[in-house]
């Protein structure tokens, strides 16, 4: 494929990704969703055709095609499902988050997110088919594109459409293109119409409940699978891990993940979740699963060694803390514990331990890669040297020979020398809507615990515009998950921003921001119940 026509694909696809992301719900929007879906792997197709991993396809025709059909025929039926069982549709997409398929090819391995793919392919069909047969009872009622959505949440779709499109328009001055071209096809693109069918979804309570299980369940099968790597000392792939585990005294498991830091990421975004359920749970069998969980999890993140995913679970736990008794006691605890950990740091292994080498060595070669993405920076401080440039430029232009690695593990840097200011400010800006949206209008619940005889009900927030009003508290001695109609808008929303807090904090030592599908899904869900929880109180 030439440079130009791929050129043009890439924009072609990121404008109907951005449509996917702000266009309301109708056959605008569907159109464009349907163009991403068909363009985002003819893109993949035509920059690989020559490279290893495709000449074993292109070779066999008759294998190319049966692969095609059998794509197109699992699309087709889980479209068929999601038209008959909507609420699958949700539930499949995040079950299919931590699932990649190891593709072997031209003696080369590449990991990607198959199922996924095809859990979005049948949700795209399923909705092109919905709103072509019913336009207007397609529409979910107190959907953002049926209500309006108020406040800072209309800003969180506009950047995150803005920087698909930034991407794509960076692509093309990329120092590398192939690379570019790839972030946006195998990330942004299937990543935007997965944004654009979770959007609109109520995130109701039964929902929710079905959320928590399977993300519960998939991660206790993923820590069974890791503990028997811990016991048997062998990992099933990533020979890279397999040869470190060789010279170091201690022994790192990934599970089913390619990298130990991605599962660990995983295990610590469930526990956020699990934690958020529980500091509000009220009965007796739901905080004794949630215990037994959170006790799971945990056992499977330690033999991860990853630091960045239990700083990141500390950060989910921090905001989870702050929420639910005093944000400036949890503001003074954590303040007080990083104080303690720099000077642990720095002053447990003597003056060595402040010197650049040393502190290189320590962080795994992420000093350097810091340094030399700010060197990138400056060099193009505006517009950068291109979308997914970073391990290309690194090696051309940057003069140190002790990392490593060649690309980049914090996601601020990695943006500012891809992207420059003009990159770097939508991100900062994305961050910050995002923040904003989840954490404005929660409301407060009453505090947890034993409902006793006498309690009072939970203050009747009546529905102007219908007259509805939420039910009263249940009988003396009878337990419930949530409080009050406020405790169920809550505790979801604390969940996603405590969750979202715990991912951004583990881009900063392992970036992966965007490129990873559980952001989208936040953003999705963020933007849906502070919507809908204007709408309805």
């Amino acid at each position: 494929m030439s440079d130009i026509l791929a050129g043009i694909g890439v924009l072609v696809a990121a404008t109907a990704a951005a449509g996917a992301i702000l266009l309301p719900a109708g056959r605008l929007r569907a159109a464009a969703m349907l163009a991403a879906l068909v363009l985002f792997p003819v893109l993949i197709l035509g920059d690989q055709w020559h490279s290893h991993q495709i000449a074993d396809l292109r070779d066999t025709p008759m294998r190319l095609a049966l692969l095609g059909c059998l794509a197109l025929a699992l699309s087709v039926a889980l479209a068929l499902v999601f038209r008959r069982w909507p609420l699958l549709m949700p539930l499949a997409i995040v079950a299919a988050l931590p699932f990649r398929v190891p593709l072997h090819a031209g003696g080369d391995t590449a990991n990607l997110l198959v199922p996924l793919y095809l859990v979005i392919a049948g949700g795209v069909l399923a909705t092109a088919l919905g709103i072509w047969r019913s336009p207007k009872r397609f529409l979910p009622a107190g959907s953002p594109a049926a209500t309006g959505p108020a406040g800072p949440t209309p800003w969180v779709p506009r950047l995150l459409a803005a920087f698909v499109a930034l991407y794509a328009v960076q692509v093309l001055y990329s120092a590398d293109f192939s690379k570019g071209l790839q972030d946006v096809c195998f990330f942004l693109v299937p990543f935007s119409l997965a944004y654009g069918l979770l959007r609109d979804v109520e995130w109701d309570r039964r929902l929710l409940v079905l959320v928590l299980w399977t993300i519960g369940v998939e991660a206790c099968a993923f820590v069974l699978v890791g503990s028997v790597e811990w016991l048997g000392r062998g990992l099933f792939w990533n020979h890279q891990v397999i040869r470190s585990n060789e010279f170091h005294t201690y022994f790192r498991v990934n599970s089913v993940f390619w990298d130990p830091n991605i599962y660990g990421r995983y295990l610590a975004l469930v526990a956020v979740v699990a934690m958020s359920a529980l500091l509000w749970a009220r009965e007796r069998r739901p905080l004794a699963l949630l215990t037994g969980l959170i006790a799971v999890l945990w056992i499977g993140l330690v033999p991860t060694y990853s630091q960045s995913s239990f700083v990141a679970l500390l950060a989910g736990l921090a905001v989870l803390a702050a929420l639910r008794w005093s944000v400036r006691w949890t503001a003074a605890a954590v303040g007080a514990f990083a104080v303690v950990g720099v000077l642990v740091v720095l002053l447990a292994g003597g003056a060595s331990k402040l010197s650049p080498d040393r502190l290189n060595v320590d962080t795994s070669g992420r000093a350097n890669l810091v340094s030399g993405g700010i060197h990138l920076f400056a060099q193009r401080p505006l517009y950068g040297y291109g979308s997914g440039s970073f391990p290309k430029a690194y090696r051309e232009h940057v003069r140190t020979h002790k990392a490593p690695v060649s690309v980049s593990h914090t996601e601020p840097i990695t943006i500012a020398a891809e992207q420059g200011l003009v990159g770097l400010s939508l991100y900062l800006a994305l961050i910050v809507a995002s923040l904003w949206t989840m954490a404005s209008g929660m409301g407060r619940p009453r505090p947890a615990g034993p409902v006793a005889a006498g309690d009072p009900p939970p203050p009747a927030v009546a529905k102007a515009s219908s007259g509805v009003v939420p039910p009263t508290a249940p009988p003396a001695g009878q337990a419930s998950l949530s409080v009050d109609s406020v405790g169920m808008r809550f505790i979801p929303r604390a969940a996603v921003l405590a969750s979202f807090v715990a991912l951004l904090v583990h881009t900063m030592a392992y970036a992966g921001f965007l490129e990873d599908p559980i952001a989208w899904v936040l953003l999705a869900a963020s933007v849906s119940l502070a919507t809908r929880g204007r709408a309805v109180p």
